[in-house]
Parts: structure tokens; C-alpha cells; sequence
């Protein structure tokens, strides 16, 4: 690390004890930006390395609600308006039991950066809750999202701060939020949160943007080294709205998916992944990943293999932060996997990372190639805006403009400051710059 930034992050550990999850991501920007802060001395002069470490706002409150047995639960709300000095505060909402402060604290921060790579005028911002909708009715998930909306609408506006959905949220959770926060206002405020349903001002492609990006992502970064997906083998983790998307977009791209996982296990179906099976299993009838074997005879279901020992050329880990680790990493350069493309924020050990890049796999980090999700959220933004709606063909192709620039931009960053090839470094230090000349255009805030 710089030794500029070595007290930087010091004070970061120090600040905030106990935020392992903040600690690593902060940590994998500063031992990038090095290169940056030798450029722009001006950076360091106006202490931006510290302000973009320290959130403008942090909001934690209690949500209080009622099951369908009538018995009361209390659950714990949280909203990290990390920066907005690109634009409007923007990042998904996370309903999981493992949600805690850190959580969504390295999440907002990984979304500053995420956000200022594609280009459009929008700050970072994460929020959710520990509450968990696995398992409950639509009235319970209802009330959960009415009471947490309650409290949280007053910090939001589609200029202020706008949300979307993550990991247990999804269509039905946001239509729940937006109804209550309408009921609230008295506002059709439709550009408020991102990732709704078309029937009150979604948007084509954002579903799919997540998964559909990070393959985009991988396929420009095989491209530029004379290759493609088409042809190749693909793991991708998760069975989630990023996990299945990617998987459709790999299937349109000539790839073949050979595994999926979810918390329970993997499926290895070596004649590739029926995506249309996997729909029904995960979207619709919302089972476990092993239903999909009761159907597919030849597929081969396995609640304690890892997904990285299936052999692949092409790796997307779309499920959840550190999931990749080291003995992982090991086993897809072992089958000669020739990339690694985050689907999901943060999915890989930093000793995987370093195992990557040692055995030379290319890797390319969630900020970057995951980046469709929230590029997709500010094209629902711009139709919301203007009372218009785009076909699914002409929202696909901006979104394909966006995650090519996003890659073309990390990659010309890293070999302007002497990292050719390093998508780490090339992410960093050009969210980095790009954030950084806006604080400095702003004054000190």
C-alpha cells in the first residue's frame, strides 16, 4: 500500500471496529489507488481519500412488525447515503438475516465506485435490514415493507436518494415499498426506486441486467485477447435473478453453464443447464436446487461439493462476498479457467484474488462487471423522468454500449498508470478519479 494511504486506513480499522466485510473492501481500494494519489497530488491536499471513506449519512432505525399468527417482531433497518457528488444517492436494498451495519457499510462504499465507472450521473449509496422473506406470506413480507418504509421514506426522493432491490428484494418487496411510501407522500413519485415492476413504471432489462452485464464484461475481456465465451465452459454461482441471467446470456453468447448452486448445494449437468427448468424451479416454484435433479435424470446434485472444483474456462460468482476462497481459485486454474468476472459484490477472498492473478486468470471485479444492474436502474431512472418507456432491444443494446465502456475504461486506466491488464486497479483508480474531481469541483463537503 502507498504509504500515504497506510494512515488512512489505519483510521478506517479504527473508526470502525468490527466491520470486517468495510475493512476488506476499503482495503482493496487503497492498495490500488496508489499510482493516482502520485499523479494528483491535489487529492491528498483536499484530504478526498478520507472523505470518501467516511460516509455523508448514516441511518439506522427499528422496524417493527406483525406476523400472521399476530406475534410481534423487531427488526433492524439500515440506509449508508455513502456519496453523491456524481448525482442522487443510488444502491440496492438487501433483505437477509445476515445484514448487519458493515454489511451494508462495504456495500455503499463498492457502490460509489461501481457507480462513477458507468459514467452516469449518479452517487452511491446501500441499505436493508436483517429481516429474512424466506419462508414468509406475501401479508407478512407486506408489513414487513410497510413498516420499514415508513421510517425510511423520508430520506429518500428520486433526487436525493433512490434505492433498488438486492438480495431479498425483488419485484414484489418493491412494489410493497413504493405503494407505502406513495400512500405516504401523496406523490407518484415513480423514479424513487429502481428495479419495479412494468406495470407501475419498471423498466425493460432490469431483471436481467445484472447477470446479462457481468457476461458482457467477461465476453469484451476474451475478445480483446483474440477469444470468446462461445464454445466454453461456464460455472456460474447463485440461482438467483444474477445467476439466471448471466446463464441466459451465456447460452445466447454459444457458452454452455455445466453448474449452479444455491445455499443448499450445486447441480453439475454436464450437458449444460436447462434454463428454462431452472426458471421454474427458482422463480416460480421457489425450491431448492436439488428439484432440478428430479427432473433431469443426468444431472448430479450435491449439497457439500464447491462449484469451483466442476471444470470451466469461464467462472462468474454471482451469489454472495467471499464465497470464492483460496482453495477454490486453486481448483479453477487447476481446470484451466481462463476468467473469473464477479456476478455478485465482492465474491472473491482477497487470497483468492492474488491465487488468480498468479496463475494467470484474468479477473474482473464487482464493481466493474457487475455494473449492469445499477446502470439499468439509471436508464429506469431517465424513463421515469420523462414519462417514457423503451423495448426490451433498445434498453439491451444501451445496456451493452454501458458495460463495454465500463470494461474499456478500467482497461485503458490500468495501462495508463502501469498496470496493464489489472481490471483492480484500472476499476479503483478510475472510479477513484472520476469522484474525486467532482468533490474537488464542489468544495469541501
Amino acid at each position: 500500500m502507498h504509504a500515504t494511504l497506510e494512515s488512512i486506513h489505519q483510521r478506517v480499522l479504527d473508526r470502525n471496529p468490527g466491520e470486517s466485510e468495510f475493512h476488506q473492501a476499503v482495503r482493496e481500494v487503497l492498495e490500488s489507488i496508489g499510482p493516482a494519489v502520485d499523479k494528483h497530488p491535489e487529492y491528498a491536499q483536499a484530504r478526498i481519500v478520507e472523505r470518501i471513506c467516511e460516509p455523508e449519512r448514516q441511518v439506522i432505525f427499528r422496524v417493527p412488525w406483525e406476523d400472521d399468527e399476530g406475534d410481534i417482531h423487531i427488526n433492524r433497518g439500515f440506509r449508508v447515503e455513502f456519496n453523491s457528488a456524481l448525482g442522487p444517492f443510488k444502491g440496492g436494498l438487501r433483505f437477509h438475516p445476515t445484514v448487519l451495519l458493515g454489511t451494508v457499510k462495504f456495500l455503499g462504499f463498492e457502490q460509489v465506485f461501481k457507480n462513477a465507472l458507468t459514467g452516469l450521473p449518479i452517487g452511491g449509496a446501500k441499505g436493508g435490514s436483517d429481516f429474512d422473506p424466506r419462508g414468509r406470506s406475501d401479508r407478512e413480507v407486506m408489513r414487513f415493507c410497510q413498516s420499514f418504509m415508513t421510517e425510511l421514506h423520508r430520506h429518500l426522493g428520486e433526487h436525493t436518494d433512490v434505492p433498488a432491490g438486492d438480495m431479498g428484494v425483488g419485484a414484489r418487496e418493491l412494489g410493497y415499498l413504493f405503494g407505502q411510501y406513495k400512500r405516504i407522500t401523496n406523490r407518484y413519485e415513480s423514479g424513487v426506486l429502481t428495479g419495479k415492476s412494468l406495470s407501475f413504471g419498471g423498466a425493460q432489462v432490469r431483471r436481467e441486467a445484472t447477470g446479462y452485464g457481468c457476461t458482457y464484461f467477461a465476453q469484451r475481456a476474451l475478445e480483446l485477447r483474440g477469444d470468446s465465451i462461445e464454445g466454453k465452459d461456464v460455472v456460474v454461482s447463485g440461482s438467483g435473478n444474477v445467476a439466471v441471467y448471466a446463464v441466459e446470456k451465456v447460452h445466447q453468447l454459444g457458452g454452455r453453464v455445466v453448474a449452479v448452486s444455491d445455499s443448499s448445494g450445486i447441480v453439475h449437468d454436464p450437458k449444460g443447464i436447462d434454463l428454462e427448468l431452472l426458471k421454474d424451479v427458482k422463480e416460480v416454484r421457489r425450491e431448492r436446487l436439488s428439484a432440478y435433479t428430479d427432473t433431469v435424470g443426468h444431472a448430479e446434485f450435491s449439497a457439500d461439493r464447491s462449484i469451483w472444483e466442476v471444470p470451466c474456462q469461464v467462472a462468474l460468482p454471482s451469489a454472495t462476498q467471499n464465497e470464492l476462497d483460496a482453495d477454490g481459485a486453486r481448483a479453477l486454474a487447476r481446470s484451466g479457467c481462463l476468467i473469473v468476472a464477479e456476478g455478485a459484490n465482492m465474491p472473491t477472498t482477497p487470497e483468492a484474488v492474488r491465487v488468480l492473478r498468479d496463475a494467470g486468470v484474468v479477473f474482473a471485479p464487482g464493481k466493474a462487471a457487475n455494473a449492469g444492474g445499477v446502470a439499468a436502474s439509471a436508464l429506469e431512472m431517465q424513463q421515469n423522468a420523462s414519462r417514457d418507456s423503451w423495448s426490451f432491444e433498445y434498453s439491451e443494446n444501451r445496456l451493452r454500449e454501458i458495460m463495454i465502456d465500463v470494461h474499456d475504461r478500467c482497461h485503458a486506466t490500468a495501462a495508463e498508470y502501469g498496470r496493464p491488464g489489472d481490471y483492480v486497479a484500472g476499476a479503483n483508480i478510475a472510479g477513484y478519479a472520476r469522484v474525486a474531481e467532482a468533490m474537488l469541483a464542489l468544495g469541501l463537503i
